[in-house]
């Protein structure tokens, strides 16, 4: 939630510009209000997002800011009416990549939440006025690489039992961002046939949940490198510059997730999906204009989809399908003086599938 100027009691790890370098900050979280959950944050999981929101990719431009929308903690405290809807204290819970929306437009109504025109991100985004916080006007939202924060009941969920906090986190990113469009179009139908573009950290979550769901599912990568990690997961691995390969998946595909977070050709997996039934999702947040091109499309009948996370009811779904299924994601906890470092392993492509995750007691020891 959001920085009140002059406050203290909360360490974050901070950018202060538009390089990668992670300052320790001290700044303040409102108390809660009636609606309202404290956290102590245990784990936060480094994503993408984290790095495109640094670097001004997005255009955030809100310096210092303490990125992650991948927390996972236990409740210190609870307001009036989120003690109410089933919160207390104690209770191990995760938050994602919202913090607060309108709550009541046709949108938030439906469960669309994160289409919501007011939807206020956990990081990086400007305090919705009229918040239950009138000192937080005016400032912008500060994320997971905290030592706690404070959050709307709405977007505050439970953790599954048994399930670990490191795990719950990135869940609530990686996980619900896959879930969300295989929910839509896989989940509960018999004999799909999906394709993954990418097998990085969205990529190994698209893998594992679809392959959870019953669906016989096919990764497009660049090269064959990790062919072994595929098959070990129960998934083919085709490389996208093998034509004959992709000649050999002509109308194979009911639904292709889109995970890359980089530039890269889209248009020679088009063939692949089934005409019209077929869908291609772009989930991976790509900055740059992707090019397709126009023929093929027509000609193979191709939709074409966004998908941005999910909203709250399907994020907590997805953390109990994660559950009963066995469905996590592979995590390294890390001290916080080493998150600098992981940043710039996280731009240059290292550390595979793996989930770099702060343990964030380890922030007031910086």
């Amino acid at each position: 939630m959001a920085t009140i100027v002059g406050g203290k009691g909360t360490f974050m790890l901070a950018a202060l510009d538009e390089s990668y370098q992670l300052t320790k900050v001290e700044i303040g979280r409102p108390a809660p209000g009636p609606n309202d959950v404290a956290i102590d944050i245990k784990y936060c999981g480094m994503c993408h997002s984290d790095l495109h929101t640094i670097n001004g990719d997005w255009g955030a431009g809100k310096y210092p800011i303490a990125p992650g929308h991948e927390a996972a903690g236990v409740v210190r405290e609870v307001g009036a009416e989120a003690a109410a809807a089933g919160f207390k204290v104690g209770d191990n819970v995760a938050v994602g990549c919202m913090v607060m929306s309108c709550l009541s437009c046709q949108l938030c109504t439906t469960g669309l939440e994160q289409h919501c025109p007011k939807m206020c991100q956990t990081y990086a985004n400007m305090f919705p006025a009229g918040c239950d916080h009138d000192d937080c006007s005016g400032t912008h939202t500060n994320g997971g690489y905290s030592t706690d924060i404070t959050v709307h009941k709405r977007f505050v969920f439970k953790v599954p039992e048994g399930m670990k906090l490191e795990h719950a986190g990135p869940l609530c990113c990686a996980g619900i961002t896959t879930y969300a469009p295989l929910a839509r179009h896989v989940k509960g139908k018999a004999d799909q046939n999906v394709g993954v573009v990418g097998f990085g950290g969205l990529g190994h979550m698209a893998v594992k949940i679809a392959i959870a769901m019953g669906a016989k599912v096919t990764i497009f990568s660049r090269s064959d490198a990790k062919k072994a990690d595929a098959a070990a997961l129960g998934a083919d691995l085709v490389v996208t510059s093998d034509t004959a390969a992709i000649g050999g998946l002509f109308r194979k595909f009911d639904c292709i997730l889109d995970t890359v977070s980089c530039h890269h050709e889209i248009n020679s997996i088009i063939s692949t999906l089934k005409a019209y039934t077929g869908i291609l999702v772009l989930i991976g947040g790509v900055p740059q204009p992707y090019e397709l091109a126009g023929f093929p499309m027509v000609f193979n009948g191709t939709r074409v989809e966004g998908s941005l996370i999910g909203g709250a009811e399907l994020t907590q779904e997805m953390l109990e399908f994660c559950a009963a299924h066995e469905v996590l994601p592979e995590t390294e906890i890390i001290n916080a003086k080493d998150a600098e470092a992981s940043l710039h392993l996280l731009n240059d492509g290292v550390g595979g599938v793996k989930r770099f995750v702060i343990d964030a007691a380890t922030i007031r020891d910086m």
